[in-house]
């Protein structure tokens, strides 16, 4: 089956990430003594894909026809035991107008669907959780 979509980044050591034909963002590491607090980082990068592509997953389950919102928050931990660091991932989907049992229905269904859900799912320091709309 060929790809419905390809995109190609890079990353130097000018302090950018680049997305070919596209998107250029200033980086910076956040455990830099002089991180740069206004460039973006790993961390807020995972939020951000995370955050669309289950979205827009959930969004395409329910035809568009509810509003949802994903929030991701993603932290930084040293790994246990070590050395290196690794993510501890939580996303929390909600719904509008829709019940407790049809939110968490709608998170199974959309982490199940989700590419990057697929991608980082299985991984020991991600979960799922379904939450009130707040809109």
């Amino acid at each position: 089956m060929s790809a419905r979509y390809r995109t190609e980044a890079s990353n130097g050591t000018d302090g950018h990430s680049r997305v070919v034909g596209g998107l250029d963002v200033e980086v910076s590491s956040p455990l830099k003594a002089d991180a740069d607090p206004t460039a973006t980082n790993p961390e807020q990068l995972l939020a951000l894909a995370w955050a669309t592509c289950l979205n827009g997953t959930a969004q395409v389950l329910v035809r568009e026809k509810v509003r949802t919102r994903v929030r991701v928050e993603v932290e930084l931990h040293p790994e246990v035991p070590g050395p290196g660091y690794e993510f501890h991932v939580d996303a929390f989907l909600s719904a509008e107008g829709m019940t407790d049992a049809e939110t968490a229905d709608l998170l199974a269904r959309s982490h199940a669907r989700c590419p990057v859900s697929k991608l980082i799912g299985s991984a020991a320091t991600v979960h799922v959780h379904h939450e009130e709309y707040a809109g």
